[in-house]
């Protein structure tokens, strides 16, 4: 029953309590035993040894839970809730943009004293790009500095959307000790050892007139998008708790409005309302949009219902490299079944691969599943070619989902084993991790024979290279980060290209004219062939389109990929004695580099979003040390506790900041990072 299953993930900027708060969920529902603690590096969830070492979240995990909720009609039913912990700090955005990609809903975690966080803006994005409905938590309100009513404040001003309290907090801080149902219209308070015991009782005196005004609020926010709500309110009748969650189902599920709920899940206390609270709003598989897909018979776009007795339609969004398994791949059903030991067909690649089996992951441990059905998410084993958003299904239905968009990498580090006998083993290790992860790519330096790596940051890269070093057990030398440019040129040049070689005894020979010239600033590369003669092989003109997009990959003066060049054939002039598809390519490649020589090339270097939180007291010293690292201070936002930077920088001088913003603010700053923007690079 696709009504009783959720797909949710848990969504937050590093540290606001993603893990600790997803450790309560599988304990309250009887999914594990004990609450393991990220502190201890003994989360459940957290089950890389990095992940225990570091006490962050690397890699988005995934979890099958089940909870009783009793519906509005007194039956209770017993829900199936499919839960993705995903990272929190930026170097591991593409973790959370695949995890995004096929969830139905998600929970947007909030720290109680820093609000909205750079991090929670950028997967809030992602949740919009893909239409994702969620429900807030404002976590760790027992912290010193915790303000509710200044996060619902600050979600409204950065987040864009009207916030719709379902509770508001009894005390803060120390003082903090339960919630107010403003649904039920009742206080909450957890007892037990673990806050397994949800206590509820009338609202008391002292709370009674805040309650009411916020009651008076949430029916005010809802009857702005409830016309059902706004006809009762106006008669004055009576608002039952049942109506006021279904006009707030269809409200989260249309994205106009974000319920916020409170707790601390430290302290274990909150929890249980937001599991129901991802029962009550968040949507099943089947209230989604239907995922969008290209039919590639019909050349059309095509909307896939949620359905289980359709055809089967899959999307693998995480490949995972298990020693014993081999390959996991996480799949996302959208239509259909899989059952084990069938063949699954890759749309993509045209390519037929069997499943040997079909596993329902609990982080690191597996259960076998007879059928993995439309609406659910599960790992299939056996397909070797399937990489990240792959398309699988079955040959009679040839749809290709719409691909995930991952940013490119902007750091490099070399990479070279102590020995040559494990120079083959070092490419099969790099060819593993960058199949598992879509921002790791490599490369081999032609000029040097260097291996070079490069990812999202620096943080990035170090768990990276720790993996292969520690899980691996290869001995390898790594360098220094470099920071990876880019290549562009500034003037229109053009360029009439002559070659002729004998090889073998026979003349290759080609001629032709290009243009190249300057596009807009993020607008990518493009090649056009201005030249209409019917005389001229189409093998010809592909090869003069090969020769000039190898050259955009290979750089102008200093061999980093060219952006934002426009390139046009205007002229060919072609022999069938000697006109060869060898000689067309080597002349463009040789008329590209000869054209883009005469534009003026200018080397572009990667530009940081950078976004600060210090002390009131630090924080001069900490705009002082951004500008003397050739950074741009934007903007500053005054909190209660602290102060908000936004700035941005160059990359190359931004190694090492971490070190100087502790030592100016001793230890209290805290910063994240990521790329923005390509710009002309300055003689600093």
């Amino acid at each position: 029953m696709l009504e009783i299953m959720r797909n949710i993930g848990i969504m937050a900027h590093i540290d606001a309590g993603k893990t600790t708060t997803t450790e309560r969920i599988l304990f309250y529902t009887g999914k594990s035993h004990r609450i393991g603690e990220v502190d201890d590096g003994e989360a459940i969830m957290d089950w890389m040894e990095q992940e225990q070492e570091r006490g962050i979240t690397i890699q988005s995990a995934a979890t099958t839970t089940y909870w009783n909720r009793a519906a509005d009609g007194g039956k209770e039913l017993k829900y199936q809730i499919n839960i993705i912990d995903t990272p929190g700090h930026v170097d591991f955005t593409a973790e959370v943009e695949r995890s995004l990609r096929v969830l139905d809903g998600a929970v947007a975690i909030f720290d109680a004293v820093r609000g909205v966080e750079p991090q929670t803006e950028t997967v809030w994005r992602q949740a919009e790009h893909y239409h994702v409905p969620c429900i807030g938590y404002v976590n760790k309100m027992d912290r010193v500095g915790a303000d509710f009513f200044q996060v619902l404040q600050d979600i409204e001003n950065k987040l864009g959307i009207m916030t719709a309290p379902i509770q508001i907090p009894i005390g803060k801080e120390g003082n903090f000790e339960g919630v107010v149902d403003l649904i039920e219209m009742r206080e909450i308070r957890w007892e037990g050892d673990e806050g397994e015991i949800p206590a509820y009782s009338p609202i008391s005196a002292v709370m009674e007139k805040r309650a009411a005004q916020w009651r008076e609020k949430l029916i005010d926010v809802l009857s702005s998008v409830s016309d059902e709500v706004t006809l009762k309110y106006l008669a004055g009748e009576e608002l039952s708790p049942s109506l006021i969650r279904k006009e707030l189902r269809k409200a989260v599920l249309n994205r106009s409005l974000l319920p916020v709920l409170a707790g601390a899940s430290r302290r274990n206390m909150g929890v249980q309302p937001l599991i129901d609270a991802v029962v009550d709003y968040l949507p099943a598989p089947n209230e989604t949009l239907p995922a969008s897909g290209h039919h590639l018979k019909k050349d059309e776009e095509i909307g896939i219902p949620c359905d289980p007795g359709a055809g089967a339609l899959g999307l693998v969004f995480k490949i995972q490299n298990d020693r014993e398994a081999g390959s996991l791949c996480y799949v996302r059903m959208y239509s259909g079944a899989l059952k084990p030991g069938t063949v699954v067909y890759n749309v993509g690649k045209k390519k037929r691969e069997r499943a040997n089996r079909i596993l329902r992951m609990h982080s690191n441990k597996s259960e076998p599943l007879d059928e993995l059905a439309a609406g659910d998410i599960g790992v299939i084993i056996g397909m070797k070619e399937a990489q990240t958003g792959d398309t699988v299904g079955s040959e009679g239905w040839p749809v290709l989902l719409e691909k995930m968009q991952f940013p490119e990498p902007v750091i490099s580090v070399s990479i070279e084993p102590r020995t040559i006998s494990e120079q083959d083993k070092l490419h099969d290790i790099l060819a593993i991790l960058s199949r598992e992860d879509p921002t790791f790519t490599t490369r081999e330096n032609d000029e040097t024979g260097q291996l070079i790596i490069s990812g999202m940051g620096e943080l990035h890269l170090d768990v990276l290279v720790t993996r292969i070093l520690k899980e691996f057990n290869i001995e390898a030398r790594v360098g220094n980060p470099q920071v990876t440019y880019r290549e562009s040129i500034g003037v229109t040049a053009e360029q009439t290209q002559s070659f002729s070689r004998v090889i073998a005894g026979k003349e290759n020979a080609a001629r032709l004219s290009l243009k190249a010239e300057p596009s807009e600033r993020g607008s990518g590369n493009r090649y056009s062939n201005m030249v209409k003669s019917r005389d001229i092989p189409q093998a010809i003109l592909d090869a003069v389109e090969r020769g000039i997009r190898g050259c955009f990959l290979s750089g102008i003066v200093l061999g980093y990929p060219c952006i934002d060049i426009e390139v046009s054939l205007t002229d060919i002039e072609y022999s069938e004695l000697s006109g060869t598809e060898f000689a067309f390519e080597a002349c463009a490649s040789m008329g590209f580099d000869e054209a883009c020589k005469k534009a003026h090339p200018y080397l572009l270097e990667p530009i940081m979003a950078v976004d600060l939180v210090s002390p009131h007291e630090s924080v001069g010293d900490v705009m002082s040390l951004i500008t003397q690292r050739g950074g741009q201070v934007l903007r500053m936002d005054s909190k209660n506790t602290f102060d908000e930077v936004k700035a941005q920088a160059p990359m190359a001088k931004m190694f090492g900041f971490m070190t100087s913003l502790r030592s100016v603010s001793q230890g209290r700053a805290t910063f994240t990072m990521e790329f923005s923007h390509f710009e002309k690079k300055s003689e600093r």
